[in-house]
């Protein structure tokens, strides 16, 4: 049962979704047309992009680039400008969950190092921030963009087109909050060697692969399938939906994360320019409603427990007012 209760806190989300999905089966009788719910491209577009991203992380080249970059540093101002904005780019192109995973505990290292530990919170929470926008840039930059990649078929440049001015706003803000950092001068000590392990290169790479991430994006495709074809439901969600994508995706996100957020309502609205506008944004706000979030504070609470309350009240402030200002520019535009 301990072991049971482990698991079930390691991979929430992924025990959740089955859980559910299994639930949905007793409303709609199993068939082999249950593979008709799950959308292959997306899966098979995850697992190559996780490949790729378990490649490089292998190779650690994302830290070689930051450490050479670390060693032009002078001061608390630019150390955490570029610690911020690293994880901003490197979400572009090797999602978000993955950037955080790579950056944070680097973060804690580097801001030890220089006896500057009182600026973790802050630094870890911009970055969270950065990394939920960052990873609106590229479709491939979220678990949540590539359903909706895969789903509207949205070309790449439409999908940036649509989110830049989010992306914009969001840089923007991210670039005032850290203008309000001290510049107090700091001195690098040497950082140990990167360790670069070639042995059994292929093998890790592929263990590396987040298997329980694919699982559960087949138990919601399984469990939406369901839903849409039970008449309650179906009538229940069109009706809440249709025309109220937006508002619908960043309040679903704040509750069950935007990856979920975004397979259901796309299985029930086609206006997928909302939905990618909904759930993107609404990866801001609450700890759940992005999957990154909860690695940036289990990462941090591992290392300082004792920031635990305070980092949860800087992080939720931060995210409100950005997806606050994101909701009325999403007002004004439209």
């Amino acid at each position: 049962m301990a072991k049971l209760m482990d698991f079930f806190k390691n991979e929430t989300v992924f025990s959740i979704s089955l859980i559910l999905a299994i639930i949905s089966c007793f409303f709609v009788k199993p068939s082999v047309n249950y593979l008709n719910y799950i959308n292959w491209d997306t899966i098979i577009l995850l697992f190559a992009i996780m490949v790729v991203v378990e490649i490089l992380k292998n190779l650690a080249i994302f830290e070689i680039l930051v450490r050479k970059l670390l060693v032009r540093i002078g001061n608390t101002y630019s150390l955490l400008f570029i610690l911020v904005f690293i994880v901003f780019f490197s979400s572009i192109f090797i999602t978000n969950d993955v950037s955080l995973i790579i950056f944070i505990p680097f973060t804690i290292l580097a801001l030890k190092k220089v006896e500057r530990v009182d600026l973790t919170i802050l630094t870890v929470s911009l970055q969270t921030i950065a990394a939920n926008v960052g990873c609106m840039v590229l479709p491939i930059g979220a678990p949540h963009n590539i359903v909706m990649y895969t789903v509207s078929k949205i070309p790449f440049e439409s999908f940036f087109i649509l989110l830049l001015p989010y992306v914009t706003v969001s840089v923007l803000f991210l670039i005032v909050v850290l203008f309000f950092v001290p510049r107090d001068d700091i001195t690098l000590p040497k950082l140990s060697k990167v360790d670069k392990n070639y042995d059994n290169f292929f093998k890790r790479v592929f263990l590396g692969v987040d298997y329980y991430l694919l699982l559960t994006f087949i138990a919601l495709f399984v469990l939406i399938g369901n839903l849409e074809n039970i008449p309650f439901f179906t009538s229940l969600f069109e009706r809440w939906i249709a025309g109220n994508e937006v508002v619908c995706g960043v309040v679903l996100s704040q509750v069950i994360s935007n990856v979920p957020a975004a397979m259901l309502l796309s299985g029930f609205s086609t206006n997928y320019d909302a939905i990618i506008i909904g759930i993107n944004i609404g990866g801001l706000g609450t700890l759940i409603a992005s999957m990154a979030n909860l690695i940036s504070y289990k990462i941090l609470v591992k290392e300082y427990n004792e920031f635990k309350i305070r980092y949860l009240i800087i992080f939720t402030v931060l995210n409100v007012i950005l997806l606050v200002i994101l909701l009325i520019m999403n007002v004004i535009l439209n």
